[in-house]
């Protein structure tokens, strides 16, 4: 059969089939008992198959029914998906962000926000995929890279990538901080996804002889790790600003590395962005680090 069977007659049966009862159906589409039975068999009728056994407390699916509701069900989920993006709701923002950055930083900074804007839903897509303004519905993106990124997106510059080596206070106990380069050298490292430990040992000149080190999938992680003592981090100043007032962790060398991926704030170039939108895209932007001249 290359033609799809009528959309009332799979409604039903979506419902019905959420149920297994035509009664709850009925109550939950608004329409009568019998024209949800109805539309299931002009649909068993079509498809030359029984979707569902008829039993005394309501339905149970058979085989065929079970396997083909979920498919009809996912499919009814993902209409709905594609209508709520492309029907914004008023005062929901949604921001795609690293992982890392959601963690470190975004999220020990939402209350202030919530508190200032109780009226906006901030919703946070962490990913390390690039999202979409299109296709994924976002308003907002937070990435690193070097502009330009095209000419339909505003870009503004939050953080610089300026990389330092933290530590956990236990793990230099016993030594003098700025750490000497023999005891930088032996103590272990905490490797991430953006493997800057090389660079940043070459450029201070010093062997590393610590062993292989753990390595992490995200930087997020490293900095958990670095946080229970088990290594020395490299990681964007602005990430563990708390854990460094906080005395949690502690910057083991004066030296830094300035990275070529500052942190960006994106959004599409436009005149009729939705208030809340230009509501978050002003608090992420005052957070922003001063440009240095």
């Amino acid at each position: 059969m290359d033609q799809l069977p009528p959309l009332n007659a799979l409604r039903a049966f979506d419902v019905a089939g959420r149920y297994l009862n035509f009664r709850a159906a009925a109550e939950a589409t608004g329409v009568t008992q019998g024209a949800v039975a109805q539309q299931v068999r002009l649909l068993e009728a079509q498809l030359g198959v029984t979707l569902f056994e008829r039993v005394p407390k309501g339905l149970a699916f058979t085989a065929l029914g079970r396997s083909y509701h979920a498919q009809v069900a996912e499919a009814f989920e993902e209409l709905r998906a594609a209508t709520r993006t492309l029907r914004p709701e008023p005062g929901k923002v949604l921001v795609s962000v690293t992982p890392t950055f959601a963690a470190k930083w975004l999220i020990p900074n939402l209350p202030e926000f919530s508190r200032a804007h109780p009226d906006i839903d901030l919703r946070v897509l962490a990913t390390e995929r690039v999202s979409s303004f299109h296709s994924d519905g976002v308003d907002l993106a937070v990435r690193q890279g070097q502009p330009p990124f095209g000419a339909a997106l505003d870009a503004i510059r939050l953080f610089r990538q300026e990389i330092i080596a933290v530590a956990a206070p236990s793990l230099s106990s016993g030594q003098t901080l700025p750490l000497y380069s023999e005891a930088l050298a032996q103590l272990p490292k905490l490797h991430d996804a953006h493997d800057l430990w090389p660079g940043f040992l070459r450029a201070l000149k010093i062997e590393d002889r610590s062993g292989r080190g753990m390595r992490l999938s995200q930087t997020s992680l490293a900095i958990d790790a670095a946080l229970s003592g088990q290594g020395i981090a490299l990681v964007s100043r602005f990430l563990v600003t708390r854990d460094l007032a906080a005395g949690t962790l502690v910057q083991v060398i004066p030296e830094t590395f300035d990275g070529k991926q500052d942190f960006y704030l994106l959004a599409q170039r436009r005149s009729n962005r939705n208030p809340a939108t230009e509501a978050v895209l002003r608090w992420l932007s005052s957070k922003a680090e001063p440009q240095q001249s």
